[in-house]
């Protein structure tokens, strides 16, 4: 297929790679032209907007920072549908795999639905590891004749492909998976120091929470990578404060009570504002560990 990847960052970099090693033909675009050097020794063709990718694609990939940024890359000037005759096409069909509201996906789908764009809300869960290993969890909202037809495309990048429901659905599965990951790295981190400040090994700690109830993917992965002292990220901090910000306004509308949630943002806003927010989410620990008098 001629597949457009725009959105070359941390994840979205190896997972385009993937698409042109499955022997699609792939075309990019980036804001910076760093992000397209991992491209050149690879077949894919390199374009001078996002207006440009959308003619020669069938299919496009986004892969951006949160809600604005998906807007300006399909509506804005040079952007995707600026690139179409008319700003329509019967062929086309956008997939937008960054987090951001469920809202702002059902109006950005109801906007390209008026054009006879076909669009998909399918964000991932799964961190940089994921992207590279092509293991991410992919939540998809819209048709079901829409995701039929990626399908094929998304089963490149992921091990986990699940339609969730129509368009929206999609973000409202990542916003209940980053409610778990948030307050879960935040536990994590907090049992950890625990242990650690109470006089005991915590890597002993973890190995034995590790065959109980306590287990989790987060306590095995993360927890060790607490222990390891890297805080490179794979998931940066302030994604994550992002992610939560977008549950809670999602909370606010809804009218629901989410105080695990509010209180591990509260954790995240201080990350960032201590100024980790480029280092992974794990750094909640040194938080945690800072306010403790190190």
């Amino acid at each position: 297929m001629n597949v457009g990847f725009i959105g070359l960052g941390l994840m979205g970099r190896p997972m385009a790679l993937h698409l042109a090693e499955a022997g699609h033909a792939l075309h990019v675009w980036a804001r910076r032209p760093s992000s397209l050097a991992p491209f050149r020794d690879t077949t894919a063709r390199a374009h001078v907007s996002a207006a440009e990718v959308a003619r020669h694609a069938d299919v496009v990939f986004t892969m951006v920072g949160d809600a604005p940024d998906v807007e300006e890359v399909i509506f804005g000037a040079d952007g995707l549908v600026s690139g179409l005759a008319g700003g329509v096409s019967p062929r086309l069909t956008l997939v937008d795999m960054s987090t951001i509201a469920p809202a702002a996906a059902q109006e950005i789908g109801a906007k390209l639905g008026a054009r006879g764009i076909r669009f998909l809300d399918a964000p991932v869960s799964g961190g940089e590891v994921g992207a590279i290993n092509a293991t991410l969890t992919i939540m998809v909202g819209g048709e079901p004749a829409d995701f039929e037809l990626v399908q094929p495309l998304l089963a490149v990048l992921g091990k986990s492909v699940t339609l969730i429901g129509p368009i929206g659905a999609g973000q409202v599965a990542k916003a209940a998976n980053q409610i778990l990951t948030a307050v879960t790295t935040a536990a994590v981190a907090e049992a950890l120091n625990f242990a650690r400040k109470s006089g005991v090994d915590p890597g002993r700690v973890r190995e034995a929470l590790m065959g109980g109830f306590a287990y989790s993917k987060i306590l095995e992965n993360h927890g060790q990578r607490m222990l390891d002292r890297n805080f490179k990220p794979g998931f940066k901090a302030w994604m994550h404060q992002k992610d939560l910000r977008i549950v809670l306004a999602e909370a606010h509308r809804l009218g629901l009570m989410l105080p695990n949630t509010a209180a591990t943002a509260q954790l995240f806003n201080a990350v960032v504002g201590s100024g980790m927010g480029e280092d992974d989410s794990i750094s909640v620990l040194r938080l945690l560990e800072k306010v403790g008098g190190e």
